[in-house]
């Protein structure tokens, strides 16, 4: 099917994000995208596992970008929480309240420059869900200094590669993301749409769930996991430069000036 492409010149982009302060100088592996599963509490598998892997492979896809195929789970109370800038959180429902350690383990996550996705996998039609605000309380036991607000349209999470109207997933409500920020950095992003649950795969081939939406609602979907991904990789790369050149010729672009 053929697809209109809205993008922006993307060394730009990243040089805006650049500007953003405190981005993850400490992480492991800042060079390839992971969409890491969080596992807290008495969550024992994640969500929408074939939706993480189709995220990496797409990305990678569409803007020659490094990811890694097969994302690795990770508890919040285990160390590897350490390795990498990015983690998925997604349920249905709502979970145990966070132990001392993750909640340890999360403060310093996003000390370090860290960013986590919250996408609830059953939100009500306005809003979140019973994971939704089980997952706003307990982050805000973790960084008690934030709370959430809209993410205005004009954000440049929005342009990074695709130009992004509004959040779609696999519901049809209209609510913005909601982020955690400080300093003009995000720190937690909170979706009300299932976007995973848009482009997760079954065993059998074929994709997992309707959409309330209609099919359109998928690509779109898509479109703003790579934003996401592309805004992660561009806020690591201020402080890790020496890959922001070959980056640029994977996509075809000369680094900006």
């Amino acid at each position: 099917m053929a697809r209109r492409v809205f993008r922006v010149a993307t060394g730009l982009v990243c040089t805006l994000i650049a500007c953003a302060p405190d981005t993850a100088r400490a992480f492991g592996d800042v060079g390839a995208f992971e969409a890491r599963p969080l596992l807290v509490g008495d969550q024992s598998s994640a969500r929408r596992a074939s939706a993480l892997a189709l995220w990496a492979t797409e990305l990678t896809n569409r803007t020659s970008a490094p990811a890694r195929a097969k994302p690795r789970e990770v508890r919040a109370s285990d160390d590897a929480l350490f390795d990498a800038p990015f983690a998925y959180w997604s349920d249905n429902r709502e979970l145990s309240p966070l132990s001392r350690a993750e909640i340890g383990n999360l403060r310093r996550f996003f000390a370090l420059g860290g960013m986590l996705f919250v996408d609830d996998a059953a939100p009500g039609a306005e809003g979140p869900g019973a994971f939704g605000q089980y997952a706003r309380r307990e982050l805000a036991r973790v960084l008690p200094d934030m709370a959430p607000t809209s993410l205005p349209k004009d954000h440049v999470l929005y342009r990074t590669f695709y130009i992004v109207r509004r959040p779609e997933g696999r519901t049809g409500n209209v609510k913005p993301l909601e982020v955690l920020s400080r300093s003009g950095k995000i720190k937690v992003i909170f979706s009300s749409h299932d976007v995973a649950g848009a482009v997760a795969q079954s065993p059998h081939g074929g994709w997992e769930n309707r959409l309330e939406g209609g099919e359109p609602q998928r690509e779109r979907a898509l479109r703003l996991l790579v934003n996401i991904a592309m805004y992660v990789l561009c806020s690591n790369y201020k402080d890790d430069q020496v890959h922001a050149p070959s980056l640029m010729r994977k996509r075809g672009l000369s680094p900006t000036p």
